[in-house]
């Protein structure tokens, strides 16, 4: 099988199934990791992504790739009693546990999580207020298929929200992100799961993924207005946003 150098495979199918099994292995340290190894930072990067949906009491949201569930649980803070999250991933592991979170809060009863796949959203167009997706661009096989699905289900004037991720630039500070993900985070990885595979893709995967800039040409590529991102924790992550465009009329 041809793979990139870094050995992350390129193929769809390929890649789709390596993604597959490194999540069905670290579902039930996912959460705790993420604490872990964002310092608890991650919990502030969800709530700025949902921050940045521009979601109303009632309204509808989806979640593409939810995993566990966290991102989910802001949304559904955002849309109240009266509104609907859906979460969807293709990760049973990951989704059961997902379900477990969720049960634990006030909001289990408007949030509903779905097994499927992010190249073939299971909704009709124009069918949510906004849709977002939390550190998982970088593991699907088609990058602007994701995005153009997430367009197409969300209603004009909606988001599409992307939390990933970025290079950061800053001096220094970019020398010693990369020390820490490519050696500190393997090594804390295999601790708690036993392997270091899954979190050596980590850094593998951001170094192959698009540059922040380059995503947000993306964004604008598929058809989404006003693309643009924000950096945080000095450009750690990002977060990428878009306005679904309204149908264009036919003569």
């Amino acid at each position: 099988m041809k793979k990139l150098e870094i050995d992350i495979p390129i193929q769809s199918k390929e890649k789709q199934r390596y993604v597959y099994e490194i999540f069905s292995k670290i579902a039930h340290r996912y959460d705790l990791l993420n604490t872990i190894l964002s310092f608890n930072r991650d919990k502030y990067w969800r709530k700025f992504a949902v921050s940045r949906c521009d979601l109303k009491e009632g309204n509808i949201a989806l979640d593409v790739a939810c995993g566990t569930g966290m991102l989910c649980i802001e949304l559904a803070k955002a849309v109240g009693s009266r509104g609907k999250v859906i979460g969807i991933d293709f990760c049973e592991n990951m989704l059961e546990i997902g379900k477990r979170n969720i049960s634990k809060t006030e909001y289990k009863d408007i949030i509903d999580l779905k097994h499927g796949n992010a190249m073939e959203l299971p909704f009709d167009d124009n069918t949510f207020d906004c849709a977002t997706i939390g550190f998982a661009l970088r593991n699907v096989p088609d990058v602007e298929r994701a995005i153009s699905e997430m367009k197409r289900v969300v209603k004009p004037g909606g988001k599409v929200v992307s939390l990933e991720f970025s290079k950061p630039s800053l001096p220094v500070f970019k020398e010693l992100y990369y020390l820490y993900f490519e050696k500190v985070l393997p090594f804390i990885g295999k601790i708690f799961v036993g392997t270091e595979k899954p979190y050596s893709y980590l850094p593998k995967s951001l170094k192959v993924f698009l540059h922040q800039r380059e995503l947000c040409e993306l964004f604008k590529k598929v058809g989404l207005k006003d693309a643009h991102y924000h950096e945080l924790t000095g450009g750690i992550v990002c977060v990428h946003v878009g306005i679904a465009p309204a149908p264009t009329c036919k003569a």
